[in-house]
């Protein structure tokens, strides 16, 4: 029986390379450490109380990822819906605490606005050369690009993912990991505990399908 079902991923970039999970059905987290490749024994823990000024919102989460900002200010971006209207935190890595909420149809990101309940997971791209541009993965594994300069949007409605197909109608979340300076790699979640690797550089799936229980090994640990 499947553990990993309503749950978000996100990157963490400030100190160590990690990944995050949110499991919204038990209002607990747990934490992926990319250098040594596992979720410490002390995982899954209370959202509550660890989120300072999110905490209250988590349960609401929908999709999120991390941006480097000037002063090297590590933001996660964490979109979430407020009663009925979606919404994003900028939540600061390098402080560990909420910094400011926006309204999504009054913010940075209002022309992702109509894509919103479609999205299910988002990357920067600034790995690969695009310091202002990110990436967006919908429910159907097509991508949606936008640039926050231009605040350009480009989505083509039949373009999935290349070597996703297979997968399109099991996704749940992504995350990005950077094990090498060159390699950046998306790790997409889909149903029944698994995941595939989406190499960034080559655009497209690296092997098959994978287990959680391999290289996640702990991810479902209190579930």
């Amino acid at each position: 029986m499947s553990k990993l079902n309503n749950f978000v991923a996100i990157d963490w970039r400030s100190g160590p390379d990690r990944i995050y999970f949110f499991f919204k059905d038990t209002d607990q987290f747990s934490r992926y450490n990319n250098g040594d490749e596992k979720v410490p024994n002390e995982y899954p823990k209370p959202i509550k109380g660890n989120w300072p000024g999110f905490d209250a919102y988590a349960k609401h989460l929908r999709f999120g990822f991390t941006q480097t900002r000037a002063g090297d200010k590590d933001i996660a971006w964490l979109f979430f819906y407020n009663g009925e209207r979606p919404w994003v935190c900028a939540y600061d890595q390098d402080n560990d605490k909420a910094d400011a909420f926006y309204d999504l149809s009054n913010s940075l990101w209002t022309p992702i606005l109509p894509y919103f309940d479609r999205i299910v997971a988002g990357t920067w791209l600034e790995a690969i050369g695009h310091k202002y541009e990110f990436l967006f993965l919908l429910n159907d594994g097509t991508r949606l690009t936008f640039h926050t300069v231009t605040q350009k949007i480009n989505h083509q409605a039949n373009a999935i993912l290349p070597g996703l197909a297979p997968y399109k109608d099991r996704l749940v979340t992504a995350a990005q990991i950077d094990p090498t300076f060159s390699d950046n790699l998306w790790c997409i979640f889909l149903t029944d505990d698994q995941f595939v690797v989406f190499n960034m550089q080559k655009g497209a799936v690296e092997g098959g399908v994978r287990n959680v229980s391999g290289t996640f090994a702990g991810l479902t640990r209190g579930l």
